[in-house]
């Protein structure tokens, strides 16, 4: 299938041009080295999600997409005369191993799901019209995101002033998405129109994603930067240097809590102390409906040695010291100013506008 020539092509994540294989830049390796990997199997797919080789929300739905057509594809490879119910019950063995790679994103079972339903609805077709179908849904899922995050991003600028002075926590800019980003959608954008901002970037432990991927994205970018550790925060908000606070996200309830990169949480709290607006971005797709509160929200907990060993030339820690290592972490909805979306900008209550959201057909109003 031949890509609409109105969308970029994403390097991040993108199919091969003999569609046999899904290539992504090994986040890991950043920002010292840019090195491709070309997945082909179940395994790799889910090595590349659950080691952030691929990582951001939307960009791990868009990998997993095109991870169930890679799947589809050589299970139909290795036999051709698969009868359709075999050829599912195959497929949603593999899906199951998929989604269960990372469990807090929920653009990761909400891609392969609606992966698997478009194969469930094409049940009379042959498995090779099956298999056009399912690589043209993997690439509209991707397509659209593109299309999203610059609505993302131009709801967020309309929020800032030149000059602002704006501390962002995690990745979330092209290498998590598409394009755009989603969190530095509205920085990218705001920089291509001529418009300056100061961006303090917290490393955010235990991963460094601030460090080795916002700061590199912002540094290209021509936006100027200044990396500073997490512990800063409050001293930046306190020296009037920050005008807004812009995160992006890995899970929204639908009472507006937000799950985002551990450490996301304080620094709502500093905001709301120092009176500056918190803004969490991301695409409706990342709004969970099954989702009433944080609570329910399942919370990833990664090894210890991403704490005591992963970034030093030796151990940290002693051996036997207990680590707590939480990816994520719940920011309560009263902390957030406004959830930016791609169909318009929610704010409290969320119990209302989140809700609303999903009943705007033209994406071209806030949603109060």
């Amino acid at each position: 299938m031949q890509r609409d020539a109105r969308f970029p092509q994403a390097e991040n994540v993108r199919l091969s041009e003999n569609g046999d294989s899904v290539i992504i830049i090994d986040q890991t390796q950043l920002p010292g080295a840019v090195k491709y990997l070309e997945l082909r199997t179940d395994v790799d797919f889910y090595d590349a999600i659950l080691k952030l080789k691929v990582r951001g929300a939307p960009a791990i739905g868009i990998c997993a997409a095109f991870g169930y057509y890679i799947m589809a594809r050589r299970i139909a490879e290795a036999d051709p005369v698969c009868g359709y119910e075999e050829f599912c019950r195959r497929l949603q063995d593999r899906k199951e191993y998929l989604n269960s790679s990372r469990p807090t994103a929920v653009n990761l079972s909400w891609a392969l799901n609606r992966m698997e339903e478009t194969l469930r609805n094409h049940e009379e077709a042959s498995l090779q019209e099956i298999l056009e179908i399912l690589e043209e849904e993997a690439i509209a899922i991707q397509q659209e995101d593109i299309e999203m995050c610059r609505k993302i991003s131009e709801y967020g600028l309309s929020l800032l002033k030149d000059g602002d002075g704006i501390l962002t926590h995690c990745n979330a800019g092209p290498l998590a998405t598409s394009v755009y980003g989603t969190g530095l959608g509205p920085l990218m954008l705001g920089r291509e129109q001529g418009m300056n901002f100061h961006v303090y970037s917290d490393e955010t432990r235990p991963l460094l994603q601030g460090a080795r991927l916002t700061s590199y994205e912002l540094q290209k970018a021509g936006i100027d930067v200044t990396l500073i550790c997490d512990n800063m925060a409050s001293l930046v908000m306190k020296n009037g240097w920050i005008q807004a606070c812009l995160v992006g996200c890995d899970r929204v309830a639908m009472n507006g809590d937000v799950a985002n990169k551990i450490g996301t949480s304080g620094v709502a709290i500093l905001a709301k102390y120092y009176g500056i607006p918190f803004y969490v971005l991301g695409p409706v797709s990342t709004i969970d409906r099954t989702c009433s509160t944080g609570a329910d929200i399942p919370i990833e907990l990664r090894k210890p040695e991403e704490i005591k060993e992963m970034f030093y030339e030796k151990p940290m820690a002693l051996s036997e010291v207990k680590c707590y290592n939480p990816a994520f972490d719940v920011t309560d909805h009263e902390l957030i100013t406004a959830i930016i979306t791609d169909r318009g900008i929610c704010r409290p209550p969320y119990t209302q506008s989140l809700a609303a959201i999903f009943e705007v057909e033209t994406p071209n109003r806030s949603v109060e």
